[in-house]
């Protein structure tokens, strides 16, 4: 099982690279990423009023992890529907300036809503329920949260894990990749 995946990740990271545009402030810019006032319960019920989940990407300019996901991840078929069809993409800058709202109401700089939650590695996902209790922050209220770059397959079962909601019954999420790869032709 474990050659198996470790075969799967390597030839993942063997395949060829496309390019994805850089925005003016040196980050990858996907056209499905969607430009917001970064007020989190805005974007939730904007996302929730499209039946599609919340998702929120911290990356930094030059991060080479970054690159990689946007290059070899992202852009995997699979991965890019999923995104496209199920999910509400912020991006924040992990030294930015721009003012940010938490659930819980905070508002911070991109940057110091970052040590606030948290999150020192590029890229780091979080994934947010349907609906936050009031007074809970973002990384409180995720129902999942992914630090670094994993290859197109593993990504692909984490938004299919997240979009059918499995974290609800418990299961865990390494059973659910083992499983899909087990079903696996």
């Amino acid at each position: 099982m474990l050659r198996r995946l470790f075969l799967l990740a390597t030839l993942a990271l063997a395949s060829p690279a496309l390019a994805v545009e850089l925005g003016d402030d040196g980050l990858h810019n996907p056209d499905w990423l969607r430009e917001t006032f970064k007020d989190l319960r805005d974007d939730l019920a904007e996302a929730n009023a499209e039946g599609k989940r919340l998702m929120i990407t911290f990356e930094q300019r030059g991060c080479i992890y970054c690159t990689e996901m946007h290059e070899k991840v992202l852009t995997d078929p699979a991965v890019d529907k999923l995104i496209r069809e199920h999910f509400f993409v912020v991006q924040m800058n992990l030294f930015g300036d721009v003012e940010v709202t938490d659930f819980d109401g905070t508002v911070l700089s991109e940057k110091d809503m970052a040590l606030r939650w948290g999150v020192m590695f590029t890229p780091t996902l979080l994934f947010l329920p349907e609906a936050v209790p009031a007074g809970v922050s973002a990384p409180d209220a995720a129902v999942a949260m992914m630090p670094g770059a994993i290859g197109p397959g593993m990504f692909e079962s984490l938004l299919i894990w997240v979009r059918d909601r499995r974290y609800e019954t418990g299961e865990n999420f390494q059973r659910f990749v083992a499983e899909r790869l087990a079903d696996a032709p």
